[in-house]
């Protein structure tokens, strides 16, 4: 027995023991590791394929939401305007019913003067241009001017 208690402590068979224990403590952690592994590989390939799927599923609904929701904005910025428009034309509704307002837009607007004034209308020359570029259109007959203005309108209309 003393040389099985020799060989048991001696430090080549200590070595070798801790190298045996060693190996095997490694190769036990790597097919833990292996099996963890690939389990984990497997999950996240299916957790990245629902994840996948749902943004899929929900892109198309997501931009119909966008655009609806810009469509209302924009809905109702008009319908502001045109509360704000309704506003303006009652006020110059209720300024028409003045008649102090209305007289004051008559004399402005269509010259007109009261019995005993004088109403004056200045020209300046230099903003008086022809209208017409047709200068004697004046001295033709008026059925020529309107047979001109029948061919002219059908020659619109053909081209």
């Amino acid at each position: 027995m003393a040389a099985k208690d020799r060989d048991r402590f001696s430090t080549a068979t200590r070595l070798r023991l801790l190298g045996e224990q060693t190996a095997a403590r490694v190769y036990r952690s790597q097919t833990r590791r292996q099996a963890r592994r690939s389990r984990l590989t497997g999950r996240a390939a299916l957790l990245a394929l629902v994840l996948c799927t749902m943004i899929v599923a929900l892109a198309y609904p997501m931009r119909q939401y966008v655009s609806q929701r810009a469509r209302i904005a924009d809905e109702e910025r008009k319908q502001q305007q045109a509360r704000e428009r309704v506003e303006q034309l009652r006020d110059l509704k209720a300024r028409w019913q003045d008649d102090a307002y209305a007289e004051q837009q008559i004399r402005l607007r269509l010259h007109y003067v009261l019995p005993g004034e004088t109403g004056y209308v200045v020209a300046d020359p230099s903003a008086v241009t022809r209208t017409r570029s047709d200068g004697g259109a004046a001295a033709r007959p008026w059925y020529a001017n309107l047979w001109d203005g029948v061919d002219r309108a059908d020659a619109a209309v053909r081209r």
